[in-house]
């Protein structure tokens, strides 16, 4: 079998490609090789909104009681509480069931370690392989050595105090709008702001196990674009379906994304003194905008490839406290060890409380540049073509002379499909547009394979 795990956990179509039977394997094996030598090892467990939480929960419950783990049921909270509550309750695991901000059908298993971040490839690995082996080395207690369920009740409450706890203002005269995604924020988020002195208006906070990101949340938000002008809010915050995103509108009704976030958050921080080196962590997807207006702030940005793990990766290591992705993952290490959309919002929110400011004037920090994305179709053994080939080199280079400085060139090979993806940014729409294409027939030209534009 192929690599079970992709870059936040193990995904697929529940009960077809994401069984109870694999979430059973699942919670044997991540119980086993997270917790081998532990006496009575603890692991939470957590859920989404979505229909298939419930059985995706029994079975993987079942299999961390099956090797004599205590499984802490917290119910539907989001992602960051389980990184958080794994910390603060003394867990030696923490499992979320959830598929982000993918449509219902979908599901997915995360697990944490007893820090509160997420796996290495290497225990990735481990686990996947005690699965292929058939668990065969993994113990079977029984009578009273089984593990035992537990229900925590305080769970979401004991989160909402913490999220509190990273904001020192009060959001009285603040009208903010929230799109709770109809998933795990539905209740906290609500909680949370108005606990804070803030007028809350809420739409998409009503799920019913298959409304789940459905035309709503981060991924989708139109509804509170316009709704966040209709109610002449100060601002607006969406979620996705499981809270570790958040994206912001402004009071104008324009989008507010994950770039925008880090430049306000890291200028603020910079003026407090809380960002080391002054230095930010994005991804060689952020906005090149981003960098620009970082410069001028003095700033530095450091740069990681796609996903936010391989941000965290980056901030742990050298102890950097911002960074994220333009989606909405934004990651502030003194509070959390994940991508929080809860904290992001309330740090966001308390900039422009303490600013004085409106969010849209915040925001004129930085000018997104426009950008463009061509798919070129690439055999598998060919997805490096473009640092060895002369002709597509030569192309590259004489694309980033005529942007003088104000765009780029960026080529990133797909893991899973035969092509690569050619991003170009620039000051000019149309001119970029145009030198994409180019580019990726160039591609195309070399190796007799039709392209396709990304959608």
């Amino acid at each position: 079998m192929g690599r079970m795990f992709g870059t936040d956990g193990v995904r697929g179509i529940a009960n077809t490609e994401l069984t109870a039977q694999m979430a059973y394997d699942l919670g044997r094996a991540g119980a086993y090789v997270l917790t081998e030598g532990t006496h009575k090892p603890k692991i939470l467990v957590a859920k989404d909104t979505r229909i298939s939480g419930d059985m995706l929960e029994s079975a993987l419950v079942s299999g961390i009681l099956s090797v004599g783990a205590e499984a802490v049921c917290l119910g539907v909270v989001p992602t960051p509480a389980v990184a958080y509550l794994t910390r603060a309750y003394g867990a030696d695991a923490g499992v979320m069931i959830s598929a982000s901000h993918n449509p219902v059908e979908y599901n997915g298993i995360k697990f944490f370690d007893n820090k509160g971040y997420k796996l290495s490839d290497e225990l990735e690995d481990n686990i996947q392989e005690v699965i292929e082996n058939g668990c065969k080395d993994v113990p079977c207690p029984v009578g009273g050595s089984l593990g035992r369920k537990k229900k925590e009740d305080s769970a979401l409450e004991d989160y909402i105090e913490h999220s509190k706890a990273t904001v020192d203002v009060d959001f009285s005269g603040m009208k903010i709008a929230l799109d709770c995604a109809n998933g795990s924020a539905y209740y906290a988020a609500v909680e949370t702001f108005r606990d804070l002195g803030a007028e809350v208006v809420v739409i998409n906070n009503d799920p019913d196990g298959i409304n789940i990101n459905k035309s709503c949340g981060s991924t989708h938000p139109e509804e509170l674009m316009d709704y966040v002008v209709r109610k002449q809010c100060d601002l607006g915050l969406a979620f996705d379906g499981d809270a570790d995103r958040c994206l912001a509108v402004d009071e104008k009704g324009r989008l507010i994304d994950g770039d925008f976030i880090m430049a306000i958050c890291a200028k603020e921080m910079k003026k407090q003194g809380r960002l080391k080196d002054d230095v930010l962590v994005v991804t060689v997807m952020s906005n090149l905008g981003l960098d620009i207006a970082a410069k001028k702030e003095g700033i530095k940005t450091v740069k990681t490839k796609v996903g936010d793990r391989y941000v965290l990766e980056e901030m742990v290591k050298e102890g950097y406290k911002l960074g994220g992705e333009q989606s909405g993952h934004v990651i502030f290490l003194d509070y959390n060890t994940t991508g929080d959309g809860m904290v992001t919002g309330l740090q966001l929110a308390s900039v422009v409380k303490k600013s004085g400011k409106t969010l849209s004037e915040l925001a004129s920090i930085m000018k997104e540049l426009p950008q463009v994305l061509v798919n070129a179709k690439v055999p598998n053994d060919k997805k490096n073509i473009h640092e060895v080939d002369e002709e597509i080199k030569a192309e590259i280079a004489s694309i980033e002379a005529a942007l003088h400085g104000a765009g780029r060139v960026l080529i990133r090979p797909s893991g899973t499909e035969p092509l690569v993806r050619v991003m170009l940014e620039g000051e000019d729409q149309a001119e970029i547009d145009i030198m994409a294409h180019k580019l990726a027939t160039v591609s195309y030209t070399h190796l007799t394979l039709p392209t396709t534009p990304y959608v």
